[in-house]
Order: C-alpha cells, then sequence, then structure tokens
C-alpha cells in the first residue's frame, strides 16, 4: 500500500488488495455486559468513508438516487470531511462533475489529497475539499471507483457487461493519462483490485492480471495468467476480488436484480461459487460451491485472513453466510460454521487485533442490522438496528474511538461500544 497514505482505512476495503482489514487499531473489544449504539445521519445517498489523519473522517455522497429510481441523469458526488462523532459535516466540497450512476469511490494518496472516480470523472481534492484537478474519463459508462499503485498511480475502468473493458491509468499530480488506454478482452463488473503494481481484473468469465512496465511506462497484460472461471457451467460474472498472499478469491453468480435488497434477487438458478485461483500458476484452483442453494447471488467480494486462514462466504440472495478453514498445503477448504438466515450482503470490516468482523443481517420483516461477530467462532458479540429497508451493498469503516461507521443508501451510522 506504498501508494496510499498512512491510514487506518485510507480506501474502500482499507485498500487494492481489498483484505477489509484495519491496519492499526485495537477494534471494539466487547466485554461482558457492554453492547453497541448508534448515531445516525439521514442522507441522499451515502457511498463510502475514510481515514486520512487521526480524527480525520471523510464521507462521500452523491445524487444517484435520481438516477437509479427516477431516471434523471445524476450530476455531481460530494466529499464531506465529518465530525467523527457527532457525524456533522465540517466542509464539504463543491458539487463535483459525475455522470451515469455507480456508488463509485475515494481514495487518500500517499500525497495527502483525496481522489474521486464518480460516473466519468477522476477529480483530485485537498484534506479541506477544496477542488484542484478534474479529468473527463473517455468512456460515458459509469466507472466503478479506483485503486492506487504502490508507484502512486490512478488505475480506473468503467462498469459495464457489454462492452470489453477499458483501463486508465493517470498521474496523480496533473490527472493525465500516463499511458494509452488498455482494452481487456471481455467486459468487466467488478471493481478492480491490485498488489505491489499488479493490476488484477475479473472479466465477465475470466480472469486477467495486467503489470506496470517501468521501461515503457505502461501496462502490459501477463499472458500466462488466465483463467476461464465460467467455462461450460450456467454460472454469471464474478466481482471484486480479494488478492492474498498466495491466491486470488471472489463469487461468481454477480447478476442480480436488486431493488432494495438481494434477497431472492439471483438471476441465474445455479448456487453461487467461491472461486480460489493461485496468482503463480491460474491452473491451480478451486471452485467450490457456498452453500448449494439454487438462486445464489451476491455483489461484493468474499473475506479471507491470511493469518487466521479463515475465509468467510455468503449468498446474499439465500440468506447464508458459512466460514472455511482454509489449508495451504493442499488447499482443501474445511466449513467451520454457519449461520442461516442470516441476511449478509455489504462488504465487511476486520479489525485483526481483536479478530472482531462487522457484517451486515437483513431481513425483510425486521429490516438492516449490524452485526459484530467473533471471526474464529461465528459467535454473536453484538447487535444494532439500523432502522433501514435498504440492504447494505456498501462499504464500512473503522472510527477512531472504539466505534465504526456503517452506511446504508439512505443513511451513515457512527456505532459505537
Amino acid at each position: 500500500m506504498k501508494g496510499y497514505f498512512e491510514s487506518p482505512w485510507p480506501a474502500e476495503d482499507g485498500g487494492p488488495q481489498r483484505l477489509q482489514a484495519v491496519n492499526g487499531l485495537s477494534g471494539l473489544r466487547m466485554q461482558p455486559g457492554e453492547k453497541l449504539q448508534v448515531t445516525r445521519r439521514w442522507l441522499h445517498l451515502a457511498h463510502m468513508v475514510v481515514l486520512r489523519a487521526p480524527g480525520e473522517v471523510y464521507l462521500m455522497t452523491s445524487s444517484g438516487l435520481q438516477h437509479r429510481y427516477l431516471g434523471i441523469a445524476t450530476t455531481n458526488a460530494r466529499i464531506h470531511k465529518l465530525e467523527l462523532i457527532s457525524l456533522k459535516t465540517i466542509c464539504k466540497s463543491p458539487k463535483l462533475l459525475g455522470g451515469p450512476f455507480w456508488p463509485s469511490g475515494v481514495a487518500v494518496h500517499r500525497n495527502g489529497d483525496l481522489y474521486v472516480t464518480y460516473g466519468r470523472w477522476c477529480h483530485r481534492l485537498s484534506k479541506e475539499c477544496e477542488l484542484r484537478r478534474s479529468f473527463r474519463l473517455p468512456c460515458d459508462i459509469a466507472y466503478n471507483s479506483l485503486i492506487i499503485l504502490d508507484n502512486g498511480l490512478l488505475v480506473m475502468k468503467p462498469f459495464s457487461d457489454q462492452e470489453n473493458a477499458r483501463i486508465t491509468v493517470l498521474d496523480p499530480e496533473t490527472l493525465a493519462p500516463v499511458c494509452d488506454d488498455v482494452i481487456a478482452p471481455e467486459p468487466s463488473i467488478a471493481r478492480l483490485s491490485s498488489k505491489g503494481n499488479s493490476v488484477y481484473l475479473i472479466g465477465v468469465r475470466s480472469t486477467y492480471r495486467y503489470d506496470w512496465d517501468s521501461q515503457r511506462e505502461c501496462l502490459r497484460q501477463d499472458k500466462s495468467w488466465v483463467c476461464d472461471y465460467i467455462g461450460n457451467s450456467r454460472q454469471s460474472y464474478g466481482w471484486d476480488a480479494v488478492i492474498s498472499e498466495n491466491d486470488v478469491w471472489f463469487m461468481d453468480n454477480g447478476k442480480h436484480t436488486y431493488f432494495n435488497s438481494m434477497l431472492g434477487q439471483g438471476v441465474q438458478r445455479t448456487p453461487l461459487n467461491i472461486v480460489r485461483i493461485n496468482q503463480l500458476d491460474p491452473e491451480n484452483k478451486t471452485i467450490l460451491p457456498v452453500c448449494g442453494l439454487p438462486g445464489g447471488s451476491v455483489t461484493n467480494p468474499p473475506f479471507y485472513n491470511e493469518k487466521r486462514r479463515v475465509l468467510l462466504t455468503f449468498d446474499s440472495a439465500n440468506a447464508r453466510l458459512k466460514a472455511f478453514r482454509h489449508n495451504p498445503a493442499n488447499n482443501a477448504l474445511l466449513p467451520i460454521w454457519e449461520k442461516k438466515n442470516f441476511g449478509m450482503s455489504s462488504h465487511v470490516l476486520y479489525f485483526p487485533n481483536s479478530g472482531e468482523i462487522v457484517l451486515n443481517d437483513f431481513d425483510r420483516w425486521r429490516g438492516e442490522h449490524c452485526v459484530l461477530l467473533d471471526l474464529e467462532s461465528g459467535r454473536e458479540l453484538g447487535r444494532v438496528r439500523m432502522n433501514s429497508w435498504f440492504q447494505a451493498v456498501i462499504f464500512p469503516a473503522p472510527g477512531w474511538h472504539r466505534d465504526f461507521y456503517y452506511l446504508t443508501f439512505d443513511k451513515i451510522a457512527r456505532v459505537f461500544v
């Protein structure tokens, strides 16, 4: 993460490997007799929270609900610097030019500035949310966020299952392209992931890797690392990939019809799979059903912790949550615990120092709950109702004081002990 600001959470999923693990904070460390409480702030549309220097909290919002539900073209995004306890806005950016809607992203660069990719625009902001530069991206399609390579370059692509993915690389100082765009062999829905200066792209049926060539100053495809994870099956495309030490992890059957929840919204009638692909040998792979129920689907990445060798998977359409122990010697996956009727759909938040993990649990009748579990055992440590009828599919973030920020499309909440 050499391209990012030194922070516990400088970007979505904590960084471009999408390990979803908090850096340096101790966690909530729930004790007997303690419980979770919540402070909420209603919003038009929340996307994500990132942390910068100690005490600094930034929220990204947009006007995207106009596009999603009313068919009106979305026009702008905004970055808000928040008071970390009350959630009040300290300062905010001007309206940032956007375009076609997708809940895109913001990241804090090692130079201290914030970079926003939203719609078909990329923007550079100061820590006080002042707009410094903007760049209009080449495709009139929503771009689904950005990653920062170890060399500091910004990498992004549009979100489409129709047009082949087009990867753009920008200079962080000028926001000018540093090389010709790279056209992938197929479309891609998933957000990009990266490790060092290598970019991982999950296409609609195959996986690809692109390495930064510092001599030629361009991204070059590693043609030895391609894996067709669909094959002759009837599965649909994969979502965001987690890049661990040796493997790439993601889930397939990503095509769904989400409106306010993922429950029963899978399009393919096949079970959802977890996919593991070795980073050195793409033929070394595992494709395993998560729970085996028909109509399985997700819209987000799994969770994998290298130290504990625990893989956490979920089938959002069927409301199942399942944890496996991974044996790296033979890549066996042994089930260790499972929860039925657990409406998990969001990105997760993991505190390595305490072993606690933050999830969501949505029910049609009870609405959305935020849940704190022990990763090893699955034991529930805390739960709080979010008063939302939207099932979260976006990004939580840690707070600075035994707390975390949780987002659904209609609100931001600070959950604390």
